[in-house]
């Protein structure tokens, strides 16, 4: 797994939806490697336009230790509701479904164009 693996994954968590980093970890295809999910997060630079404010722990909250409030911003701002000791509620906030939905879609799309001689630019 590659930094550009995880940032690809996070980019399909829907607006106003979680993930936590095992969860991405297992869409990347590598399941336990949920801290390396954190350190591709923390390596970002300031002004991405990769949501790392979407991907929280195991048990929904937010163990963001650089800037938590700045994330419980970011997910406030876009609906998620974050409770007084940092913990969203992912049995609502989940998108871990909806993100493997997404990357099936994109294999079989890939698998398909790649099957009929075109080419195609999705992984």
């Amino acid at each position: 797994m590659k930094f550009q693996d995880v940032y690809r994954v996070v980019k399909l968590i829907p607006k106003g939806m979680v993930m936590s980093y095992s969860g991405v970890a297992r869409q990347c295809g590598s399941p336990g490697s949920a801290r390396y999910v954190g350190f591709a997060l923390h390596a970002l630079p300031a002004h991405t336009r990769v949501p790392w404010w979407r991907v929280i722990n195991a048990q929904g909250r937010i163990s963001n230790p650089y800037a938590p409030d700045e994330q419980r911003r970011r997910l406030e701002a876009e609906g998620v509701v974050v409770n007084d000791q940092m913990r969203v509620d992912l049995r609502l906030f989940d998108a871990e479904s909806i993100v493997r939905r997404k990357l099936s879609r994109a294999r079989a799309l890939h698998n398909a164009t790649a099957n009929s001689g075109g080419e195609s630019d999705v992984a």
